[in-house]
């Protein structure tokens, strides 16, 4: 179904066109790597209790993430819009369901995930510091300050997410090498393979450890976003969904790896902090500092990267007419979506400093899934609507995009089982955004009355 409100043309987006592959690359990588896996590797370890296990759930985690890849990447060639995912679910659907995603990013997702991180990178800071601050004093200057980078232009707030992201590449490596090479004992044993027999009670429990792994490569899509502000979008977001999610596959791995080989499946279980742990064994406590060092680094990276991206899907709200029509405006000098950016920044302190992440990370997840599933979906129905030929096609098509929708549904459908209280939580906030959505609507219509 089109939609009933105006589309945004490419050629004519307002927004400035400065990035290149090398920049959309970084975003992909820089929006999945956050501190989450300096962290959740002991949540998995803790969920399945075998080498063989903890390592296939990342190694699944990955098939799903580079599957997505190549869907968003055919979706991406389609249609090189400003809004990416919200565009893709406005034109398969209906401009509601495109609302509705950007409603629980803006409320949910990507700032209750801000807020969370920003906390993190704090305390890091912090202790690497020894300043005498708060962490909410250190999260709320942090996201000033990265506010004001991405006001200054898609170039400058490009820049600094390449650096960054180059600099967590880096983390990663010394982390990999360190674990490696320079921890001797290794405690790393492939039998027996499954913790117990095959069954209904083992799949259930792979499913839980899949929670944490789905969360921490979650993001690949948030690249998309800034399609309206690549040089070449049809060329370079492709490439760079696939490129930067196989390279986080690679990184994800490999952390996984030394930490098993390091300090064993029973103690990484146990270690809430399993980096610090690999690095303190390499190279004593001037190791667990330096990675210390790059977890604050990751999440600053992190946190770039969101303050980049989202606010273009609110600008493409604001295109629409279905949100603040203040969101769409753009800076006449630095061509970025100026309140838009701002909005996202002030609702993540709002939530930093009222709300626990915790509280909020299961029906962050769910509802990921269930709009992950959604577009998907979205290539069924351009497929069939036909067009021109995508010169990126996901290949086994409709098989492997069936299956990718299958697997969300079941981490949706887990979700639920184990944590119904938060998952309904989220699903509270997706209903309310129904009447909002034709509230705006109907205020979008008088305003265009004569």
């Amino acid at each position: 179904m089109s939609s009933p409100f105006p589309q945004p043309n490419v050629s004519s987006s307002p927004l400035a066109r400065r990035l290149g592959f090398f920049d959309a690359t970084m975003l992909v990588m820089g929006g999945i790597v956050g501190a989450g896996i300096f962290i959740n590797p002991y949540v998995v370890a803790q969920r399945v209790h075998t080498p063989a296990l903890v390592l296939g759930a990342w190694l699944a985690g990955g098939l799903i993430a580079l599957t997505a890849a190549f869907i968003w990447a055919e979706l991406a060639d389609r249609m090189p819009q400003v809004g990416g995912q919200y565009a893709y679910l406005r034109q398969a659907y209906h401009p509601l369901v495109a609302f509705l995603y950007g409603w629980v990013l803006l409320w949910v997702i990507q700032t209750g995930g801000m807020a969370a991180v920003t906390v993190t990178f704090s305390r890091y800071f912090l202790e690497l510091t020894g300043a005498q601050a708060s962490d909410w004093q250190v999260a709320v200057i942090t996201l000033l300050a990265l506010t004001l980078v991405n006001c200054l232009g898609v170039r400058a707030g490009g820049t600094v997410q390449s650096v960054l992201m180059v600099i967590k590449i880096v983390a990663v490596a010394v982390l990999v090498g360190a674990g490696a090479f320079l921890v001797r004992n290794t405690h790393l044993q492939w039998r027996p393979l499954l913790d117990s027999p095959a069954s209904a009670g083992l799949l259930s429990a792979f499913g839980a450890a899949m929670v944490p792994v789905v969360f921490a490569y979650g993001g690949w899509q948030t690249a998309s976003f800034v399609s309206g502000e690549m040089k070449e979008p049809r060329r370079d977001l492709p490439r760079a969904l696939v490129l930067g999610v196989v390279g986080v596959a690679a990184l994800y791995t490999s952390v996984n790896y030394v930490c098993l080989r390091a300090l064993g499946v029973n103690t990484l279980a146990n270690t809430s902090t399993p980096a610090s742990a690999v690095m303190r064994l390499a190279l004593g406590q001037r190791g667990a500092m330096i990675i210390a060092l790059g977890i604050a680094v990751s999440t600053l990276g992190f946190l770039s990267q969101s303050v980049l991206t989202a606010p273009r899907v609110y600008f493409a709200m604001a295109e629409d007419r279905v949100f603040f029509r203040q969101l769409a405006w753009v800076h006449p000098k630095t061509q970025v979506p100026v309140v838009a950016i701002v909005l996202q920044s002030v609702w993540t302190i709002v939530i930093l400093l009222l709300f626990s992440y915790e509280k909020i990370l299961n029906y962050v997840t769910s509802m990921d899934a269930i709009f992950w599933t959604l577009t998907a979906g979205c290539l069924f129905v351009l497929r069939r609507r036909g067009g021109p030929a995508s010169a990126f096609r996901m290949p086994g098509h409709p098989w492997t995009t069936s299956l990718f929708c299958l697997v969300c549904a079941g981490v949706v459908a887990n979700t639920i089982y184990r944590y119904p209280g938060n998952t309904l939580r989220g699903l509270a906030i997706l209903a309310a955004g129904v009447p909002v959505y034709y509230i705006w609507r109907w205020m979008s219509t008088r305003s265009i009355e004569p």
